[in-house]
């Protein structure tokens, strides 16, 4: 068969899918605006698109989104009409649609079977609306529409789509009944062969301080770190967690921008406002007991997950970070927030410790049982693992159903 790719930042979720599809004979061919020049990896055959600069134009700020993806989908139209003159037609296309790049291909390639990666539905109700009301104190009764016409998106692509996947039932279950009956739920995969247990696992800082299994290491992960992933509870909760466990280091992963939600006043960065809003409660020693890495390379990541002694996860009801994943196939001790997403994989007392996402207290008494618990944080590491490989790993159980998908669209 003939496949075509279609993502913004291309592998991105499809990394594992499209090379297996390439190494199985079909030719996989990838639009992105990730590279600049037309290049193969892993048997894909990546092409770039280019956005063309546009003049200012007035815009509802409803609309702003979707002219965004307008945008993106313009060009990427233009792009796929050059493909199909030069004589490819392909018989799939695979897209991640949230950026919108998908949505004019059936007018170029009309008899193509396309699949769409199906990550988040906008919801106005509680608690996809109003979680936190911190950051949204007020919903306003404009707030639907506007979601409304951020899904616009979505609804556009419904009505070409011929079938949908999903990493989780939460994301799923999301989207609107009539294009739900659509979607196969199957998480991108997790390689459980290299993410395992390991006591013998090291990790060296750029500062040169070594750390291992003897070390008690508490670390936190997200891509940026933002109120959406709980970066605001962790640090109010690290006067009393740093006071009570004085031996522990603190290893806080994750960049300045903002992935999800609403960015801070300019110049200002959500990690810098939560670090002056607690630093006068820590004492300097403690406080250098605390060590942000920024975004570190993934092998460098691993190591960190391996020597970690507890892992803390939070995260509103949104998209489930595959960093959760990743602790649980090491046999990570979690302390993890009671929301609907992370309720999918950790059951309270058996897979990890499940916490309030608000209630700070809790959080550093949840965190310290687990620090003095050895026996409670190997059996629940064991348990976490065994879910990951029974039902999240990539080898056996991920990629064959995704292939099956693939081969049920065509």
């Amino acid at each position: 068969m003939k496949i075509l790719f279609i993502h913004q930042n291309f592998p991105g979720q499809f990394k594992h899918l499209a090379p297996a599809l390439a190494q199985l004979g079909h030719q996989t061919v990838a639009l992105t605006l990730r590279v600049e020049k037309p290049t193969n990896w892993n048997g894909v055959r990546v092409l770039p698109y280019k956005i063309k600069a546009r003049t200012g134009q007035n815009v509802h700020p409803w609309l702003v989104d979707f002219d965004t993806k307008l945008t993106r989908a313009e060009a990427c139209y233009h792009e796929a009409v050059k493909l199909r003159e030069a004589g490819f037609t392909p018989d799939i296309i695979i897209a991640h649609p949230g950026w919108g790049e998908s949505l004019f291909l059936k007018d170029v390639w009309p008899k193509a079977k396309l699949g769409l990666y199906c990550e988040l539905y906008h919801q106005s109700d509680y608690p996809h609306t109003g979680f936190d009301p911190e950051f949204q104190p007020e919903i306003k009764p404009t707030e639907a529409l506007r979601l409304r016409m951020k899904n616009l998106n979505n609804h556009e692509h419904f009505d070409i789509a011929d079938a949908g996947i999903s990493p989780t039932h939460f994301q799923a279950n999301t989207f609107p009944q009539e294009f739900r009956d659509k979607i196969t739920v199957c998480h991108d995969g997790i390689r459980t062969d290299l993410l395992t247990a390991d006591d013998a696992a090291t990790l060296t800082l750029e500062t040169g301080e070594h750390f291992t299994r003897d070390d008690e290491i508490i670390t936190f992960v997200n891509r940026n770190l933002e109120p959406y992933r709980g970066y605001h509870v962790f640090m109010r909760a690290l006067p009393r967690l740093l006071k009570e466990r004085p031996n522990a280091r603190v290893l806080i992963v994750g960049g300045d921008d903002v992935s999800y939600g609403a960015r801070p006043a300019k110049g200002q960065t959500w990690k810098q406002i939560f670090i002056d809003e607690v630093r006068g409660q820590i004492p300097t020693p403690d406080w250098e007991r605390v060590h942000f890495l920024g975004r570190i390379p993934y092998d460098k990541f691993q190591s960190l997950l391996k020597v970690s002694r507890v892992h803390v996860y939070l995260t509103y009801p949104f998209v489930l970070s595959w960093s959760l994943f990743e602790t649980m196939s090491v046999e990570g001790a979690i302390v993890a927030s009671k929301t609907a997403p992370v309720e999918e994989a950790i059951t309270h007392g058996v897979t990890g410790r499940l916490v309030d996402f608000f209630d700070k207290d809790a959080l550093v008494e949840e965190v310290c049982h687990l620090l003095d618990s050895p026996d409670e944080r190997a059996a629940l590491g064991k348990a976490a693992r065994k879910l990951i490989v029974d039902n999240y790993d990539l080898t056996s159980t991920c990629l064959p159903r995704q292939l099956e998908w693939v081969k049920a669209l065509a």
